[in-house]
């Protein structure tokens, strides 16, 4: 469970910095290069996942299922490294192959969600 919250606690941290460096310092540059809507995309999927990993470790303390909710919180996290992070690499170096990457995160952000479903059913 604490891993958790240190894990959510640091990734919001990083959400709202690259949010805000993506707002204000590179603004122009991701205008320019078309990437302002893909790095925004993936700071609002970063934000959200962020937030169900804090509330995987809620959830650790209300249900037995934590090997579930375990598998849950590290398939949030890899999903915010693979979906954001191959976003905001695109964003900034306009390698389109890094594109590629991003549904495995996206995967990842699904299974999460059916690892909580399943905890909560066979509580």
């Amino acid at each position: 469970m604490k891993l958790f919250l240190i894990l959510g606690g640091m990734s919001g941290f990083l959400f709202v910095a690259l949010g805000a460096f993506g707002a204000h310092a590179l603004n122009d540059k991701l205008e320019a290069m078309g990437y302002k809507g893909t790095f925004e995309t993936g700071v609002q999927y970063h934000m959200i996942h962020t937030l169900a990993i804090i509330a995987v470790a809620i959830l650790m303390n209300h249900l037995s299922s934590t090997g579930l909710l375990t598998a849950a919180g590290w398939s949030f996290f890899a999903g915010i490294l693979l979906f954001s992070g191959s976003l905001y690499a695109l964003s900034l170096t306009g390698i389109r192959v890094l594109g590629a990457i991003t549904p495995i995160g996206g995967v990842a952000f699904i299974a999460g969600w059916i690892l909580i479903v399943i905890a909560a059913v066979v509580e």
